[in-house]
This record gives C-alpha cells, structure tokens and sequence, in this order.
C-alpha cells in the first residue's frame, strides 16, 4: 500500500485513552506522518500549534473539520462472521442449534463458489467501512480459495483486517456436506492461509494478519485443536474462537474435557496474548483469572449473547478482573453491522444485568449489584480495548499509533443525530453519536493515514 505525504487533521476529535476516561479535545491538530502513524497530537495554545497548523495549511495538507464534525478512531470489530453477512437481520428467533443447521452451515458451504464469495465480500467490506470499522477480526468459511479471496478484498479496500479460515473437523457438531475431512487438512490449509497473508504482495504494509481459527470446541477434535495450538506456538499468529457462549456449549466442554473452554484452549496452546475469545458469558471468576493472566481477550457481543446464549457476559466483573475486552458486531448472529450499535447495547445489557428483569421479585433482588458500564466505557472497548485486545497501536490519537480514523457528521442530510447547541453539553453530543450515528454521519474514513472512504458526494468504493 502507498502511503501519502504529512498532513493533519484539525477539529473536535474525541477518543477515550483509558478505560472510563473520555477525552474531548476542541480545536486538536493531529499531525500524520508518510507511513500512516500520528506523528504528534497538538492543542490549542502549545507553542507549536499555530505554525503547525499554518504550515500545513499552506501547503494543501491540512483537513479542517466544520462545525458539527467530530473526528473519532477507527472502530474495532472483534468478531464478525464475514459469510454470514447475507443472513444479516433474519432467523433470529430460532435457537442456536436451528440457526446453524437450518441456516448458518447451508450458507457457508455455498462458499466454495468463488465468484459467490466475491460478491458478498466485498458487500460486506465496504459496509464495514462505511459503518466506520477499520478493523474487522473475521472467520471465513473452511474453503481456503474464498478465504483468501477475502484476504484480496481488504486489501484492495484498504481495510485492516485479521482473517481465520475456520476449522472444524468434528463429524457430530459438523454436517456431512460442510467439514474438514480430517484434522491434517484442517492445520495444512491454516498454514496455507497464514503464509498467503504472509507472502502476499499487497500486504507490505502489513494492514492483513492470519488468525488460527478453531470454530469452537464442540466442532474441533482433539487433534485438531492440538495441531492448531503447534502453529500457534510455531508462527504465533492471533487465535480466534468461541468460548462458552451457551448453557449447551459450557456444558459440552465440561462434559467433554472435564473442565471449562477457558482451560481446555489453554491446555491445548491456544489460550495466549493474542487469542480473541468470542462470547464467553459463562466464565467463572477462575476462568476470567486464566484469561487476565495469559492476556488473552473477549470479544463481547452484547445482543446475540441475548439471542443465542440466553445470558448477558459479565462485563463489569471483567474489566474489573484486568481481562482485554472489546465489542464484536457476531455478524449475522447480531442484526447490525455497526459497532456504534454493539457500544449502546453493551451499556444496556450491563445495566439489565444489574437491575434483573423480574418484576415478581423485590428490586433488591433482581439483578447483579454494580455491574453496570458506562457510555465511556463502551467506546473504550470499541476503539482503544479492541488495539489492546490485539496488540495492535490502534484506537488512540496519540504519537506512534496508527492514524485510523473517521469525520462522523452530525449535520449530515436526513439523519436521526439531532444536535441542539443551546442544551447539548460535549458529553451530551458524544452520547447522541453513540446511540444515533449511522453510515450516514460517517463522512471520512482513513486506515492508517489512507483515505478508503468518503462519502460526502458521488465517492464509489476503491475498485
């Protein structure tokens, strides 16, 4: 990927660089330098400042945010089932076992049809993008020629990407019609996409990384999770899968191995820094303790935890144990490719845990005590906990990360974002974003300092 020269971006920028901290700043200069990565983050007043921002608008490098523009980071999806992007918003009142069988296996298996994957991927890229995620963790499907084809698209589109082809091997959580053929195939065909991600000559920017992809536990051997932990330890590559995400799924692992997912993908080499655990609603205080001390994170997905798990993940308890959390949108099994939408929904199934649901029992005694977030705390995990989750500089406007990021306007024609300067505080204005921003109000979107969408105006996706 060519990068651009040095420019700078000047506006309200809005970012939460700790967990629970919100850091509105008016009148921010980020300056960016030719590889794609924040050079320095000036305010108004320091010394530097005003040459800086002159200079740069002298020579046609400086973007100048209107009034009602907010420059926000990019957001990071952790867990987003790129296939599953044409059953977006259907079948989501079956449970979990009709939704894979009657629905989600058909629809993968089709992926053996490269110019289907094409289609859809791209589809879904692009929304992606304009949505303003700029990193997507994705399963593929067990079919290494769409998988990589995937791989292609990000690049092409310019999005940072992790992309996993998904292993699965086990013949009684597995169709006939849709599953490795055996353990050996599964690990060879993971090392094949880790080096074609590896070698490809798009990627020397290094925005695509492979990520081992075991589907989860009930659908994997034991060799195979097995051999899939000695590529980890061999290549170090990220790892994502799911983990506890229902009463079935717990209670298969524990009957299966005799203990909980957590410690089952930790035996098994599979639980490290860079593992990415989907779901995860039923961990124990033992397992979120595994989990804090092998850095490993959670990819919390707020409404399909409501949909197909019937629990609310423990978010509070998390962050509170050191765990890495951030938010997935688990397209299809959430109905909305926005992270936007993943931040307020975390915030109310937080609070839903915490008040209970049953009005038949005393107020007292219906709910979790303290374990509500708040609004700051949820886009820390969309932005800034998603970077931390993957090891990645990302998510923060500050020097040496890269410059992801996005204009979100709130003047934009025909939105539901309705700002009224008289009683809107900055606080207010962030919420209004959070709960109301749609593709609409994403103007500018930049991966590492390039400009992959704009949507003001007639601007086609890249080719």
């Amino acid at each position: 990927m060519t990068m651009g020269g040095v420019f700078g971006v000047c506006g309200t920028a809005i970012d939460a660089p700790l967990l629970g901290e919100l850091r509105i700043s008016p009148g921010a200069l980020i300056v960016v330098d030719e590889t794609g990565l924040i050079a320095e983050v000036l305010t108004p007043g320091e010394a530097a400042y005003d040459a800086r921002r002159q200079s740069l608008a002298a020579g046609g490098a400086l973007v100048e945010l209107s009034d009602g523009e907010y420059l926000l980071p990019g957001l990071v999806d952790l867990h987003n089932h790129a296939p599953q992007w044409p059953q977006l918003g259907k079948a989501l009142d079956v449970t979990l076992a009709e939704w894979l069988d009657d629905y989600t296996f058909p629809l993968e298996a089709r992926y053996q049809d490269i110019d289907f994957a094409t289609t859809v991927y791209k589809s879904l890229v692009d929304a992606m993008l304009a949505n303003g995620t700029t990193t997507a963790v994705y399963f593929a499907t067990i079919h290494l020629p769409a998988t990589q084809r995937l791989v292609d698209i990000c690049i092409e589109r310019g999005q940072r990407a992790l992309v996993g082809r998904v292993a699965m091997d086990a013949p009684d959580a597995c169709p006939d019609y849709y599953r490795d053929v055996s353990a050996a195939v599964a690990v060879e065909q993971t090392v094949a996409l880790i080096d074609y991600i590896k070698d490809h000559p798009g990627n020397k920017a290094g925005l695509l990384s492979p990520v081992v992809t075991p589907r989860f536990i009930p659908s994997c051997s034991d060799e195979l999770l097995r051999g899939l932990g000695r590529v980890v330890a061999e290549s170090g590559c990220h790892v994502q899968t799911h983990c506890s995400e229902s009463d079935w799924a717990h209670a298969y692992g524990l009957d299966r191995h005799g203990h909980s997912d957590t410690t089952t993908y930790r035996d098994f080499g599979l639980l490290t820094r860079r593992t990415v655990l989907a779901h995860s609603n039923f961990v124990s205080p033992a397992d979120l303790e595994t989990i804090a001390i092998t850095g490993a994170a959670v990819a919390h997905c707020p409404l399909s935890n409501v949909y197909f798990a019937n629990a609310v993940f423990p978010t509070r308890e998390a962050l509170d144990a050191g765990v890495h959390v951030g938010l997935g949108t688990d397209i299809s099994g959430g109905p909305s490719p926005s992270l936007f939408t993943a931040a307020y929904n975390a915030v109310a199934a937080s609070r839903v845990r915490e008040d209970g649901v049953n009005a038949n029992l005393p107020a007292g005694e219906r709910g979790s005590p303290a374990s509500r977030i708040t609004f700051a705390e949820a886009f820390w995990m969309a932005t800034t906990g998603g970077g931390i989750a993957l090891d990645l500089p990302i998510g923060v406007f500050a020097g040496g990360y890269c410059f992801d990021a996005m204009i979100v306007d709130t003047a934009a024609p025909n939105t539901d974002l309705l700002i009224w300067p008289e009683l809107d505080s900055p606080e207010d204005i962030f919420q209004k974003i959070i709960h109301n921003a749609s593709r609409h109000n994403v103007a500018t979107v930049w991966v590492q300092g390039r400009k992959v969408r704009a949507n003001r105006g007639i601007s086609p996706p890249l080719a």
